[in-house]
């Protein structure tokens, strides 16, 4: 079995399994403080570093599953029209074009982008390069995100800094790994989530609790981050 052919089968498992579904509920009240915290970090970071509003803007989320997440920027003032998603899953694609029909959603490897040189302004890596565990593989993906990037442009990551011994089908993305993907890159990477399995746990005391706890490094499993592309001189 190959790495493509791995994951297809890893993200179909996730999708017949019930309890995988449970713990992913958007009604959990612990998911839904998890994506507003990420939600409001995003708007932030971008503004911090002139990138919002994102009306003008052209992004492509590789990896984009079902397309919640690309289709969330446009809380941002990003245009549906210049938004564009990729996943190796085709009824991943069917659904996002479902939900959002203003979007360009692709069926495709992401280690292929037929899109040109310099073409973005924006590219989403969301929980991706985790889920990759062949390494050629993985930096075969980096590399086209770094191509279809303009100059000045930012890869906006979000992905697991831990290892998860309950799940052998992902690997934690350090700094250094990071750093690996985009030697050349400018990087802006904070921790971020609380311990999913933690926080969906909390129930009517989210508000309060999902704060304090998150406020605790070491129970930070994610890493945000900006990652912005040299500008030719």
């Amino acid at each position: 079995m190959n790495e493509i052919e791995r994951l297809i089968q890893v993200y179909r498992r996730y999708q017949q399994d019930p309890a995988v579904q449970a713990r992913w509920s958007k009604t959990n009240v612990g998911n839904q403080w998890i994506v507003e915290e990420r939600r409001r970090a995003i708007a932030t970071m971008l503004q911090s570093h002139g990138f919002s509003p994102l009306q003008d803007k052209r992004v492509i989320d590789l990896g984009c599953g079902c397309g919640d997440v690309l289709a969330s920027l446009t809380y941002l003032a990003a245009q549906p029209c210049n938004l564009y998603g990729i996943d190796l899953l085709p009824e991943r694609i069917k659904a996002a074009r479902r939900a959002y029909p203003g979007i360009c959603f692709i069926c495709g490897n992401a280690e292929s982008l037929e899109f040109p040189d310099a073409h973005f302004d924006l590219v989403l890596l969301f929980t991706v390069l985790s889920s990759i565990l062949d390494d050629r593989m993985a930096h075969n993906v980096a590399r086209e995100a770094c191509r279809v990037l303009k100059p000045g442009g930012a890869v906006l990551w979000y992905d697991f800094r831990y290892n998860n011994p309950w799940n052998p089908h992902v690997r934690g993305m350090t700094k250094y790994h990071i750093r690996q993907f985009f030697p050349s890159f400018e990087m802006h990477i904070r921790s971020i989530t609380l311990l999913p399995p933690l926080a969906r746990r909390l129930g009517p005391l989210t508000p309060i609790l999902y704060p304090l706890l998150a406020a605790i490094p070491l129970l930070r499993t994610h890493y945000l981050g900006l990652i912005i592309k040299p500008k030719r001189d």
